[in-house]
């Protein structure tokens, strides 16, 4: 059997009264992300993960912020247009880690709606699925609650 290991990096500025969205969820927030789509730097990461899995590239490539069909878009669908390839049709995904670093809001009660959210649009159970939040303790631009970022692994198998 073949498998493959991606590794996937977002960051995302947050302003006052942009809304928030990670792993797909809704997160009740004063800030939000600055971004061209709708900002969801967990699945963000997640894509590229997926696509560096496979030498694929980046996100930035697929879905460049100068191309306005991609403007407030949602998450899930580019992380579907990713499993969708047909580079990465041939492969199943084993299972993702995803690791938060956000300052504020406290993300645990949001947690496992992400682990549902993200497996049900990659096809696969929730107990494939790790979301992790941490803070910085108050340490750099996350600290200064000035933005977010994200780490997320994949492993991926061919069919």
């Amino acid at each position: 059997m073949e498998f493959r290991i991606g590794q996937g990096y977002d960051v995302h500025a947050l302003a006052a009264g942009l809304p928030m969205r990670l792993g797909g969820v809704q997160i009740p927030s004063e800030t939000g992300f600055v971004a061209h789509s709708d900002g969801d730097v967990a699945i963000h990461a997640l894509c590229d993960a997926l696509l560096g899995a496979l030498a694929l590239g980046d996100i930035g490539h697929l879905f460049p912020d100068t191309d306005d069909r991609w403007k407030g878009v949602d998450s899930k669908e580019l992380l579907a247009a990713v499993l969708d390839l047909p580079e990465l049709r041939g492969w199943y995904v084993v299972n993702a880690d995803i690791t938060i670093a956000l300052q504020s809001p406290k993300l645990a009660p949001y947690i496992l709606q992400m682990r549902e959210t993200l497996s049900g649009v990659m096809g696969i159970s929730p107990a494939r699925v790790s979301v992790k939040a941490t803070t910085t303790e108050h340490l750099g631009f996350v600290g200064r609650k000035e933005g977010c970022e994200v780490w997320a692994i994949v492993l991926i198998a061919r069919k």
